[in-house]
């Protein structure tokens, strides 16, 4: 398993470690005009539902996956579909528990497969794959800690 994958895998117990705080700070936007905590979780959460769900199953050696959706309708269905769940609590349970499969099925593919996705020329391995949405997990973690001064 590549260090990547295994940091990938952290990020599950940097989120769960949110479920202490009362749920009105987890409500409750990061600034003027932002997303809050919860909004936040659900949004990573969402990013690796599309990765199980569409991405992963595809990734095989000399693959063409399909492009990532449009980035701004990926995310505003994301929050919609946030809206299920009870509790922001709940929204960290869900996020962890498709963070741990989706790093499982990673667990499974052969670092050595390369892959396309959509029209780019770049190509992808799965380290790299996981290496995007880890900067992607990083940033919006950081976002978080300075909301909450940890």
């Amino acid at each position: 398993m590549s260090e990547k994958r295994n940091q990938f895998e952290e990020m599950i117990e940097e989120f769960l470690a949110l479920k202490k705080y009362p749920e009105d700070v987890l409500t409750d936007p990061i600034a003027t005009g932002k997303w809050s905590i919860r909004e936040i979780v659900g949004h990573l959460f969402y990013w690796d539902k599309f990765s199980l769900e569409k991405m992963v199953p595809l990734m095989i050696h000399e693959a063409t996956l399909p492009p990532f959706p449009n980035h701004d309708l990926h995310n505003e269905e994301g929050i919609s579909y946030i809206n299920r769940y009870d509790s922001v609590n709940d929204i960290i349970d869900e996020f962890a528990k498709t963070r741990k499969q989706l790093v499982e099925e990673l667990r499974k593919l052969n670092n050595d497969i390369r892959f396309n996705i959509g029209h780019e020329s770049n190509t992808y391995s799965c380290e790299r794959y996981v290496d995007v949405f880890l900067h992607h997990d990083n940033d919006h973690l950081n976002q978080i800690k300075e909301k909450l001064n940890c």
